[in-house]
This record gives structure tokens, sequence and C-alpha cells, in this order.
């Protein structure tokens, strides 16, 4: 069972003393809980990883752990069946002993639009909501960041996390099982990190008052969403399905998510980059079993989804409380 002892030793020393009023008790419950059918096969792949010697680890460019020199072909071969029990992998590339997971998203991409627009985040306390497998994590490690912590309760993700953490050990980027909704109002992060997570939320508003909750003074939020044409009125409200998801709720202009920012107390709101999601950012690769943004697509239509609303478009926000 993954043990989190040494996160709770680590922010016992920090600015995010004050968590281990509720923390522990939540992560117990978590491991009490029902959890996904498939979690103790999980474990028991996470646990036969091999422990190798890692020669360097990149994170400013690239997630990589070690050189395919550093191990055998059997050990090679090894890695990457296991690994690959973990599919479907969404978010990355990783490397790993010249392995490549090959990702559906290339998360580079996104990491490459916004990294020159936000503040340094060297020596900065950082959190990412929804951080899905945590690839971010890494980079924003890679910029020389003090302490990452990412939120995902999708147990899948949080197995993930754990085998690239087997390779990289690096205690100051941890993943935590939890929701927004699970987080007290820390106010103890220099940025927080919200990307792809606003249109699942029922309520954006609350969901942006939670975000606001976790930074400190004078700290940066950095917000990607999918958005929509139009002006400051206008939201695309979605029927059962966009681009075949379920839980999509609200999609806003960009000067619509601006107002909304701007409601909540966020100051120096800045629209820094907009993307049309392409079809070499998020596709399918042998590390993914399930359909892609092809299929999410009109086949006769591109611009459109297969419901026939406007194609995924997507925005980057940047605010400061």
């Amino acid at each position: 069972m993954i043990s989190y002892n040494r996160f709770y030793q680590k922010i016992a020393e920090n600015r995010l003393s004050h968590w281990l009023n509720t923390l522990p008790a939540q992560l117990t419950h978590w491991q009490k809980a029902n959890l996904h059918g498939e979690f103790a096969h999980w474990q028991k792949t996470l646990d036969a990883l091999p422990k190798t010697l890692v020669s360097n680890v990149e994170l400013n460019t690239q997630v990589k752990a070690g050189e395919r020199e550093d191990i055998n072909d059997g050990e090679y071969k090894r890695i990457e069946n296991l690994l690959k029990k973990f599919k479907p992998w969404r978010k990355g590339p990783y490397h790993i002993h010249g392995l490549h997971i090959d990702t559906e998203w290339r998360s580079d991409f996104k990491w490459d639009r916004l990294k020159d627009h936000i503040s340094p985040l060297k020596d900065r306390y950082v959190l990412d909501i929804g951080c899905g497998s945590g690839y971010h994590l890494w980079r924003m490690r890679g910029e020389h960041a003090k302490f990452v912590v990412g939120i995902d309760p999708t147990q899948l993700f949080l197995m993930q996390f754990n085998a690239i953490q087997h390779f990289i050990k690096d205690d100051n980027v941890n993943l935590l099982p939890l929701g927004v909704e699970d987080l007290p109002e820390l106010k103890a992060f220099d940025t927080v990190f919200a990307m792809g997570v606003l249109y699942h939320r029922r309520s954006p508003i609350d969901f942006l008052y939670q975000l606001k909750s976790q930074l400190t003074k004078g700290g940066e939020l950095v917000l990607e969403t999918l958005i929509v044409d139009g002006d400051e009125n206008t939201v695309l409200v979605p029927g059962e399905r966009y681009a075949k998801m379920r839980n999509v709720w609200f999609l806003p202009s960009a000067a619509a998510m601006c107002a909304w920012l701007e409601r909540v107390g966020f100051k120096n709101i800045r629209v820094v980059n907009t993307d049309i999601t392409a079809l070499d950012e998020q596709r399918k690769t042998q590390w993914i079993d399930t359909e892609s943004l092809q299929d999410f697509l009109d086949p006769n239509d591109s611009s459109k989804t297969i419901e026939g609303y406007p194609a995924p478009k997507r925005a980057i926000f940047i605010a400061n409380i």
C-alpha cells in the first residue's frame, strides 16, 4: 500500500504543516474506502518494477529518468511490460531508461505554450489541481519549484505517477488522491495550476473560489480551459455529451472567463494563449486502448465535435490575488 508518511514528515517542516490537521485522516479514509477493482493488481505491478541504477534525471526539457545503457535487455522488457499494464497513459510523454511512453496527449506542447508567460517557479510552492498522472508536476520541478503537490482522485493516475516516481525518486514532488473539494483553505501556495478541470465542475464560480483559497497573498493562478467564441455573456452549456465526454458543464468565452475571475476577486487577469486542439497533440498510440480526438470530431467537418458543437479550443488565463 502506498505510504504518505514521508510526505507528512516533509510538510511538518514547511509552510504546509497546518494541512496535517486534516490530511492524514482523509488519506486513511481513502485507503479504507472502496478502491478500484484493479487497484490490488496495479499495486502488485508497481511493486514488481525493478530497482535500477538511474544515471541521470532530466526534467527541464522533458521527463526522463536513466539511459538505455543503465539496464540490460531483460530489465528493459520487464519495465515495458509492467508499465503497459497501467494503460491508458493519457498525459506525458515519459522516457524511462530509453523506453518512450508515447502518451495520448503531448502534454509538453501545453507546457511550451505557457511556461514563458508564468512567473518563474524557482523556490515556489506549487499546487496542480486535476494533475492526471503528474507530467506537469515534473516539469514544474524542472523549473526549480521548491515543493510541488498534485491532486487527482483518479486511482490509475496515482499508480502511473508512482511508477514514474519509482525511477525519479524526488520527495519534493507528490501526488495525492484527492479532489479540489477535499482541500481546506490552505492559503499556502505561490502558484496554483488548474488545467483542463473547470469545464468538468458543475459550479465554476465555486471552483474559482476554491482555487483562490489555496493561494498565498500575491500568488498566481494558471488556468487552462475549453472556451468558445463570443462576448462576456457567451457560455456554452452542452447537452449530455461534448466530444463524447459526459461531464462537461460550462464552456465560457475568453471574455466571460475573465469576467468570472474578476467577480471572484482575481486581478491582473490576462489571456496568454488560445489554441485549437490539434490531432498531433491528442491522438491514439500504443499506450492507450481507447478512442482519441479524431473519434470525437465530426468525420466530415473537423471544426465540429461529433455532436455538432465547436471543436475543442483552449485558452490559458493567468491571474493574481
